[in-house]
């Protein structure tokens, strides 16, 4: 075992222990914030150049997997904040060293509800909102982002102390990411903490081929599996000690038995079918140093069908585990809720399926995240 997988090991026992306090909390406890810095779990996709981890991003997914098994939110939260990191391939270097110089820098952001920015001396006026920002509620800095001329796009890195974080976050699914709002009015923010999204790529590695919405697709459908695996699993280990009123043991019915087929079957098959297209992409990045249109689309389609099919594996979990399911105490419970919020968010909607199918048609691609 490496020492990067007996750190994860060790991390997800923490997290494991922790799972039901950070559900009730809604946030993941600063103790355990803290270890995974020390371990350098949140920069594993920031360039070397600058003090990150720059690790293969197979490996990557299969840890946050491994940690959305124990835990959806904190799996959610760790793809969120490191896929973030590859963000400094793209900002100057002074700004990337300025962020990363900190061994606590963890990045959150956030769609904008509505952004105002107005060039003065030096930098940057800024008004605005901004929504669903995972793991806010750890992060040091808040990324913000806002249209200027041409339709470019602005982000502007802002010291998560100098904006206000808004409570929003009042949900059954993903409780513990604490994607709160946050806001700003009349901020300056130094020309030097600001860049225009597309006009710089310092790094030559293949991490920074992938573009950011395949590198959040992979890795929210690496939280989807994890979270599934840990609904099935949970599914099992009732079905063997469960006897529903005047029945035999869940686990001697045939209809148990069949569901538990289907389900390890529709996990296997989404699970591998994601790690077939990941695995081409990233050996394209890898040797030809360029991505081809059917390795990205190919990754698009099985990251959403992943997201898909994961929760229609915990929807049959729930099935097995009968009336107790709609129980908060049940642990089934929170495995519904986790599996649903994540079809919800944007890498998992319908339309990528039919992002997917306009390519295999011979038609343009109308979607934008690939």
């Amino acid at each position: 075992m490496t020492k990067r997988s007996e750190a994860v090991q060790a991390i997800t026992d923490r997290i494991a222990a922790s799972a039901s306090a950070i559900n009730e909390t809604r946030q993941i406890p600063q103790d355990l914030i803290d270890a995974m810095t020390a371990q350098g779990l949140f920069r594993l996709l920031v360039p070397a150049s600058v003090g990150g981890g720059e690790i293969d991003f197979l490996e990557y997914l299969t840890i946050t997997q491994a940690i959305a098994t124990v835990d959806a939110s904190a799996g959610w939260c760790f793809n969120q904040n490191n896929v973030l990191g590859t963000m400094a391939n793209l900002m100057p270097e002074s700004l990337a060293q300025e962020i990363w110089s900190d061994p606590n820098a963890i990045l959150s952001n956030g769609p904008p509800q509505h952004a105002a920015v107005t060039p003065v001396d030096g930098g940057y006026q800024l008004t605005g909102r901004w929504n669903f920002s995972s793991g806010s509620r750890h992060a040091t800095w808040v990324v913000a982002v806002a249209r200027i001329e041409d339709a470019k796009t602005l982000s502007m890195l802002v010291p998560a102390a100098d904006v206000t974080f808004i409570d929003t976050w009042q949900v059954n699914g993903l409780r513990g990411t604490g994607s709160f709002s946050f806001e700003v009015t009349d901020l300056f923010v130094p020309s030097g903490r600001s860049f225009i999204e597309g006009e710089l790529h310092r790094e030559a590695g293949p991490l920074y081929l992938i573009p950011r919405s395949l590198a959040f697709a992979a890795g929210f459908a690496s939280v989807a599996l994890g979270v599934a695996r840990r609904g099935l699993d949970t599914a099992v280990e009732i079905a063997r000690g469960k006897t529903p009123q005047e029945q035999v043991l869940l686990r001697d019915q045939r209809a148990t038995q069949r569901e538990v087929g289907q389900a390890e079957a529709l996990w296997g098959s989404s699970h591998a079918y994601l790690i077939e297209k990941v695995t081409a992409l990233w050996q394209g990045a890898c040797d030809n140093g360029a991505l081809t249109i059917e390795e990205r689309i190919g990754l698009r389609l099985a990251s959403t069908h992943a997201i898909r099919k994961s929760a229609d594996v915990v929807d049959m979990a729930y099935a097995i585990c009968g009336a107790t399911s709609i129980f908060e105490s049940s642990p089934i419970q929170r495995v519904f809720q986790d599996a649903h919020a994540i079809t919800q968010q944007i890498q998992g909607r319908m339309e990528q399926y039919e992002t997917a199918g306009q390519f295999l048609l011979g038609l343009e691609p109308q979607g934008r995240l690939f």
